[in-house]
């Protein structure tokens, strides 16, 4: 039996962050797919299965303070509540930080990231 490959879902809204995901695990050995906007990240996700959920916060243009993401979050957990997220942005703060992992985040990673972590 073929050994399968975890599969992650990439949701960002810059293309360039996406390929830089999407290159770093690749080298890794994963399976990635990557979505552009929340409507298609809720999507996507109600018709495949993915091992991990790395998604941006901000969207929306001129949009820094992650509620977007936040409640995005929460539709994301309705949805798969044991689908483990990593939330990411450019604009972190430790009171976003915290309210992501209230809301289910696994993780929380400021762009631009190191790519250990």
């Amino acid at each position: 039996m073929p050994v399968r490959l975890a599969k992650i879902l990439i949701a960002d809204d810059q293309a360039d962050v996406q390929e830089a995901l999407r290159l770093l695990f690749k080298a890794e050995g994963y399976q990635t797919e990557t979505v552009n906007s929340p409507l298609r990240l809720l999507e996507v996700l109600g018709t495949t299965d993915f091992d991990l959920l790395l998604m941006d916060l901000n969207y929306t243009r001129d949009t820094t303070s992650g509620q977007e993401g936040l409640d995005l979050l929460a539709k994301v957990q309705a949805l798969d509540s044991t689908l483990p997220v990593i939330v990411m942005t450019a604009w972190a703060s430790v009171e976003v930080a915290v309210d992501a992992m209230r809301r289910g985040a696994r993780d929380f990673i400021q762009k631009p990231w190191e790519n250990t972590d």
